[in-house]
């Protein structure tokens, strides 16, 4: 009898405690639930594209041709842009390298509605082939040529020798520089010879082989005419040995006497 009723007293203590752990459990699945509820309301704000709407663009860097207009035209080609919280920054990022004078670009968000982009602009080494533009890694970019300030040397060549057609430039200039003159033009044509054109006027042509010793005797010849150099034309190096001058005609001073 003692038994019974200690076991009896025993079930009857335990109803309490489960009691107490229901309660306990609901509770912390009401928690839960608000939490929940809380978390979905406030990313639903932040993803409704009435919220947060992206609408100051920051433009970094040291630009000289790159406006904001430019990079809000660029946005303005995407089909949507989103909100802080949804729009893609890749998306941007690739829209904004597309302007012609952009090399790279760099964007982050700023909380709660400005897009910081960050440009590096192409660094103009050359015009190339008279309507597109080389960078200093003597890449080709469209950018405008209306828009460059300062002047470029002007280099030709195939589509596939912007490199090499600059590097050649790089390395030769500075032999011209010692007489005081200067590469107007540098042209490699599609027989892969050599031309070039000073800023005095003078034309060189240097053939496809032998261009440091043909410069070479050029700068000797060059040496030699004196004031003659002003009525120089052209001069051909393309020979073994020595080089064809051709001359600007002499000016008739018969017929400026009977102009006067």
């Amino acid at each position: 009898m003692i038994k019974s009723a200690l076991s009896e007293g025993r079930r009857v203590g335990q109803l309490p405690i489960v009691q107490q752990h229901a309660v306990g459990g609901a509770f912390f699945l009401a928690v839960l639930l608000l939490i929940g509820t809380l978390l979905y309301s406030t990313l639903s704000w932040m993803w409704d594209d009435q919220r947060l709407p992206l609408s100051k663009i920051v433009l970094q860097g040291d630009m000289e041709y790159v406006t904001t207009r430019d990079v809000q035209h660029s946005f303005a080609k995407l089909d949507h842009i989103g909100t802080f919280m949804s729009q893609d920054i890749e998306s941007l990022q690739e829209t904004v390298q597309t302007i012609p004078w952009v090399s790279q670009a760099a964007i982050r968000k700023q909380w709660p509605d400005t897009i910081k982009v960050f440009l590096t602009e192409h660094q103009v080494e050359a015009i190339w082939n008279g309507y597109a533009l080389l960078n200093s890694k003597g890449n080709v970019f469209n950018g405008d040529i209306g828009q460059l300030r300062g002047d470029r040397v002007k280099l030709y060549g195939p589509a596939d020798s912007s490199q090499h057609v600059l590097a050649v430039w790089r390395e030769i200039s500075p032999l011209f520089q010692a007489l005081d003159l200067n590469i107007g033009s540098l042209v490699l044509n599609d027989r892969r010879a050599w031309q070039i054109i000073l800023d005095n006027g003078i034309r060189l042509e240097l053939g496809k082989e032998s261009m440091e010793e043909r410069i070479a005797r050029f700068i000797s010849l060059y040496k030699n005419l004196g004031n003659d150099a002003e009525r120089v034309s052209y001069i051909d190096l393309r020979y073994d040995t020595g080089a064809a001058v051709g001359w600007f005609p002499e000016p008739d001073l018969e017929q400026e006497s009977l102009d006067d």
